[in-house]
């Protein structure tokens, strides 16, 4: 065996092998990361564009953002190479009833998976099976909207799934540059900083009494604590219970459902369903009225916006002359209600049930027996509401009570004030006079002078008499 073979080849892995072959940390693939763009964005601006222009190659930008660019710069954002304004084309995109973008021929909605092309000559955007089946098939090179004619190179692909590095935010240009074009003219007259000032107020913070004083606080001082945004709050503060539920504590007769019982009693009251009619009529299920126009779709409730629905497992619509309340979908009643002619227990949990007819069910019946138009379900005589009268408000009643219990605090808090100032002002006389300022500012030495020859005579007149101590004891050695 050779001598010192293992000279440069050492029997284990040192620091740098291990850090540049074996472990350790690798160098970075640059623009490793894929960032998709969506096809209904901007490339420059990275927003959803508003007035899209595309390129011939089929990059889209949004007209508002890459106009100022080429003015400042005069490239192609994505690539860097020399672009001209006059080379951009407008689109024209097509959008459904749901304002989506969509193809006008097939009617598919678009989506970042759709294979989307656009015809140079008219802009107009159409998907590519809708061109590939009626034109390029077919070899009928016609517009399939305004039937201009094109030819093959006329198509422009603005995305295709299969190919979607155009749509890599990682590898645009202005992008890996830093590149962005900011208008002076756009900042000239800049206040944002005084509009957000102007929103950023302080919460009105409400009054909390006996009634609506929660048993939990605000939060403020854990969230002070733990956010540099807030600030400090050292002091707990009993939350503040919403006045609704407050109110409907007190309401005891039958307040299953007070929201929707609230908002039916004060439209009565206010006369709102004085002269509507009832706009829908179908027999063996339900007439349903409360809406002022009397076309189904208009009425506001008494607050001016829906309110959320009131379930009760107690209440089913079961039964004639059950009064519930119609909506468009959940959490949206209104000022509309239908009385039922039949059970209708599938509308439970989707209907709130607030009332029921308890007389008059000869009238239901009339109003069932009016014949509708099966086409709209809507009567051909007009069935009307004259005038609501409300006998017993509820509401009003645990107003009435909640006002009484607060004005009796307010007085309890008044004497116990009162009391308190008294005792203070009891405790303030009591306190003893001062005859000089610092130690022994309470004695009066004037009275402790006059006084003191008087006590000198009395301590010497009572003082007892010393006792003889008898002698008792051995004694000493004198007399020996």
């Amino acid at each position: 065996m050779g001598k010192r073979q293992h000279q440069k080849d050492k029997m284990y892995i040192t620091c740098t092998e291990y850090t540049q072959f074996y472990g350790g940390k690798k160098s970075e693939i640059p623009q490793a990361n894929f960032r998709r763009l969506p096809f209904d964005h901007c490339s420059l601006s990275l927003q959803p564009f508003e007035y899209p222009m595309c390129t011939v190659e089929g990059v889209v930008f949004d007209l508002m953002s890459i106009v100022p660019w080429i003015k400042r710069f005069g490239t192609n954002p994505i690539t860097g190479e020399k672009l001209e304004a006059k080379s951009l084309i407008k689109l024209n995109f097509s959008k459904n009833n749901e304002g989506k973008f969509h193809c006008p021929v097939l009617y598919n909605v678009f989506t970042n998976n759709s294979h989307i092309v656009a015809n140079r000559v008219t802009g107009n955007v159409f998907s590519y099976e809708a061109v590939e089946q009626l034109n390029i098939k077919t070899k009928s090179y016609k517009d399939l909207l305004t039937d201009e004619p094109f030819t093959r190179q006329d198509l422009i692909t603005l995305q295709d799934p299969t190919n979607l590095d155009k749509f890599n935010v990682s590898n645009f240009f202005h992008v890996k540059n830093n590149m962005k074009v900011l208008d002076p003219e756009l900042y000239r007259d800049f206040k944002g900083d005084e509009l957000l000032a102007s929103t950023m107020k302080e919460p009105e913070t409400k009054k909390t009494d006996k009634l609506n004083a929660a048993h939990y606080s605000t939060g403020r001082v854990s969230a002070s604590f733990t956010s540099t945004a807030m600030a400090p709050a050292t002091i707990h503060v009993a939350d503040a219970i919403a006045d609704d539920a407050v109110r409907y504590q007190y309401v005891k007769k039958k307040g299953y459902v007070p929201k929707a019982g609230e908002n039916f009693i004060k439209l009565c009251k206010k006369g709102y369903y004085d002269g509507t009619v009832f706009h829908r009529s179908i027999r063996n299920f339900m007439i349903q009225g409360g809406d002022p126009t009397g076309t189904g779709t208009g009425g506001e409730s008494f607050w001016g916006k829906p309110f959320k629905d009131e379930f009760r497992p107690n209440l089913s619509h079961t039964g004639r002359g059950i009064l519930s309340m119609a909506n468009s979908g959940p959490n949206t009643n209104k000022s509309q209600f239908f009385i039922t002619f039949r059970s209708c227990t599938y509308l439970d949990r989707k209907h709130s049930v607030f009332g029921r007819v308890v007389g008059g069910l000869e009238t239901l019946t009339a109003m069932e027996n009016v014949e509708s138009n099966p086409k709209t379900d809507k009567p051909k005589s007009e069935i009307k509401i004259v005038s609501a009268t409300v006998f017993v408000d509820p509401y009003e009643e645990a107003d009435a009570q909640i006002a009484a219990e607060r004005e009796k605090e307010e007085q309890r808090q008044e004497e116990e004030r009162a009391q308190t100032s008294a005792s203070v002002t009891l405790k303030t006389e009591e306190k003893p006079k001062a005859f000089r300022p610092g130690v022994g500012k309470y004695i009066n030495m004037a009275a402790a002078k006059h006084s003191l020859p008087d006590a000198d005579k009395a301590s010497t007149s009572q003082a007892p008499a010393k006792k003889p101590k008898g002698r008792t004891g051995f004694g000493d050695f004198s007399s020996w």
